[in-house]
């Protein structure tokens, strides 16, 4: 999936977890409410209700009825492995493909770093 196809909750999703994984919200600390961060995102407060219900399914937040979410203890480490895994999974095998068709090597890669 695309960044243009994919669904708008699924980019709030990855707005609030690289948030977390920054450590613009560290672990035990209050997320926006959904209003609130529908309002500075432009968006319609059910997707984002919508995309912090997936976080609380994956156990990445916790929920306190009546005073709001907060980012889960353990919650930047299991962002950080699903990030990589999908990094590893879905991002890089094209890339890699990519090098392989016009002729970069991994060595090249590693000269870039100098930059």
């Amino acid at each position: 999936m695309t960044e243009a196809t994919k669904p708008v909750y699924l980019k709030l999703r990855d707005i609030i977890a690289a948030s977390i994984l920054s450590g613009e919200y560290k672990e035990g600390d209050m997320l926006p409410s959904v209003r609130s961060f529908a309002a500075k995102q432009g968006a319609n407060p059910l997707t984002v209700a919508k995309a912090y219900q997936g976080f609380q399914d994956d156990g990445l937040v916790e929920v306190q009825r009546g005073v709001g979410m907060y980012v889960a203890g353990g919650a930047t480490e299991k962002l950080r492995t699903q990030e990589r895994d999908n990094f590893m999974q879905n991002v890089w095998p094209p890339v890699v493909r990519q090098m392989k068709r016009i002729g970069i090597s991994p060595q090249e890669l590693l000269s870039l770093e100098d930059c």
